[in-house]
């Protein structure tokens, strides 16, 4: 039987990339772990936007990136990670989370990764923010990064 996927956060994909980020060594430890136990890594569509909203913009640690660079990391993304779609179902997901309470404002953001994570079989985060994702304790798991 195969080892359970693995869905990755945007922050791992920009700490993995991000060589002076403090937390670079332990986002490449984490997914060389779970290449190893021989897990499928997992992404959205989601997460690439994400991922390009971020690191083409000015942060406090670091200067952006040129939107060519975060582009060829995305398209690197693409071969490296399975990308979930978001498609209709996932929707239906997300509002039965919302209607279940599970986020509201900016944490609709996070509730639709776990709706496209349960569209897609998916039970288990990858995440740096993991207070981000603990009202989701019972429908997910969460992999520690180290």
């Amino acid at each position: 039987m195969a080892a359970d996927p693995v869905f990755v956060d945007t922050n791992v994909l920009i700490y993995v990339t991000r060589r002076t980020a403090s937390e670079h060594a332990a986002a490449q430890a984490a997914l060389a772990r779970l290449e190893g136990e021989g897990r499928a890594l997992w992404i959205s569509v989601q997460i690439l936007r994400e991922y390009l909203a971020v690191v083409t913009r000015p942060q406090a640690t670091s200067l952006p990136l040129p939107m060519g660079t975060a582009i060829a990391d995305v398209q690197r993304f693409q071969q490296v990670f399975q990308v979930a779609e978001d498609r209709p179902a996932v929707l239906d997901r997300l509002l039965a989370l919302l209607g279940a309470k599970f986020g509201a404002g900016r944490q609709v953001h996070d509730t639709n990764i776990v709706a496209t994570m349960l569209e897609h079989g998916i039970y288990r985060l990858l995440t740096f923010n993991a207070a981000d994702f603990r009202r989701f304790a019972g429908i997910i798991q969460l992999e520690p990064p180290q």
